[in-house]
């Protein structure tokens, strides 16, 4: 007669014990996700302090603190064009307790460098875009160029001879240039900087002729005179500068380029923290006072769903990276 072991366990128990611990760990996912969140959430910004994208993430993260009734704080992480603070976050619990302050640089990444370490449509999701800028095609004051069509004009009579100042190579007042040339058949010279300071210094003293700004550094400088805008690099005019006319406008069809900013949480982050976050910072955007601040900052507010956010993303690494496979950028 064959005893059996009463203590061991039989197949039937093990089968039903294992599904009672799936059950609890989603209920208890759930669970969590419903009560979140129960600490402060860090939120990762890949730039120093003081410059217009920590100050777009403190004040809307201030905004959001509020909602979700837990502190935001800021981790400035720079460096690597942005690559640091994505590794960072893409290496982080997926539980919406780290976040990324996701922009531009991260949707190209995968197509500038060699070798990345990280994908932002892979290793990310998407929780809302925040605002973008605009940036001011700028002259040296002693440039004899009043309009976009007197550049092109003579961009295109001496190729290669005006200079331009970038921020650096791939950076967006680089490829903002690029994609100008390439839709416009003018040539200029590229001289990069390590920087938008130092470009905008070169420029106001006439050692280079144009240049891509942002437009809360190139405002104050036009006018003191020390820069000449003739054109801007949004889709539409801007509120704040009703006199400028745009790119597209004023002889390149369907010219659109912006530096934007979001927020990102990791990979596998519930949907339900991420509604809640989205919902969190959806709210700051809609209010009255922040909207005033950021617009002072030079923001045009974005907004939207993750989905809507993941579409933008999709679409702005798809241009971005066919403008830097034709002209052959690569960074190591």
């Amino acid at each position: 007669m064959v005893m059996r072991n009463l203590h061991s366990p039989t197949r039937r128990s093990v089968l039903a014990l294992s599904a009672g611990a799936a059950v609890s760990a989603l209920s208890g996912g759930r669970v969590r996700a419903a009560n979140y969140p129960q600490k402060p959430i860090r939120f990762v910004v890949p730039f120093t302090p003081g410059g217009g994208a920590d100050t777009l993430a403190r004040i809307v993260g201030q905004f959001a603190s509020t909602r979700l009734g837990q502190q935001i704080y800021i981790e400035n992480r720079p460096g690597a064009g942005g690559n640091i603070s994505a590794e960072v976050v893409a290496k982080a619990s997926a539980d919406g307790y780290t976040l990324l302050e996701g922009n531009l640089a991260h949707a190209i990444a995968m197509t500038l460098y060699r070798n990345v370490r990280y994908d932002i449509e892979k290793d990310f999701t998407p929780v809302i875009a925040l605002g973008s800028v605009p940036f001011v095609l700028a002259v040296a004051p002693d440039l004899p160029v009043k309009s976009m069509q007197d550049m092109l004009t003579l961009a295109r009579a001496k190729p290669g001879a005006l200079n331009y100042a970038s921020s650096g190579v791939g950076g967006p007042s680089h490829l903002a240039m690029e994609l100008l040339e390439s839709l416009s058949g003018a040539k200029l010279t590229h001289i990069p900087y390590k920087g938008a300071v130092p470009a905008a210094e070169d420029l106001m003293a006439g050692r280079v002729q144009a240049s891509f700004l942002t437009t809360p550094a190139s405002v104050p400088l036009m006018t003191a005179g020390r820069i000449r805008g003739i054109a801007l690099s949004a889709a539409h005019r801007l509120t704040t500068l009703p006199d400028l006319p745009t790119i597209a406008e004023s002889g390149v069809p369907d010219y659109d380029a912006t530096t934007w900013f979001g927020v990102m949480a990791p990979r596998g982050t519930p949907d339900e923290i991420v509604q809640t976050l989205n919902k969190a910072f959806a709210a700051a955007l809609q209010d009255n006072d922040v909207r005033k601040r950021l617009q002072t900052e030079g923001f045009e507010m974005m907004g939207g769903t993750p989905q809507d956010f993941a579409d933008f993303i999709h679409a702005q690494r798809a241009k971005w990276g066919a403008i830097i496979k034709a002209t052959g950028i690569a960074i190591d």
